[in-house]
């Protein structure tokens, strides 16, 4: 699940052209805690900044990918 988070919040930062460095300056997330997301559980207040960043939902962060269907 935490790959997962991370790989969805990566996309989001492609799409949108912005880095995770970017990403966490304008959230006021410490430096490397995005990425620190591969490995560990982010708190909900901190998913819920970074889905507020890119104007999507937590769950959207949630689900596997973000923006792709999956078939399954």
């Amino acid at each position: 699940m935490n790959s997962m988070i991370f790989t969805n919040i990566s996309r989001l930062c492609k799409k949108t052209g912005v880095s995770i460095a970017k990403l966490e300056r304008e959230t006021g997330l410490g430096n490397a805690t995005v990425r620190n997301w591969s490995v560990s559980s982010p708190t909900v207040d901190k998913l819920k900044l970074v889905a507020d960043y890119f104007g999507v939902t937590v769950d959207e962060l949630l689900r596997n990918p973000v923006g792709e269907e999956v078939s399954e």
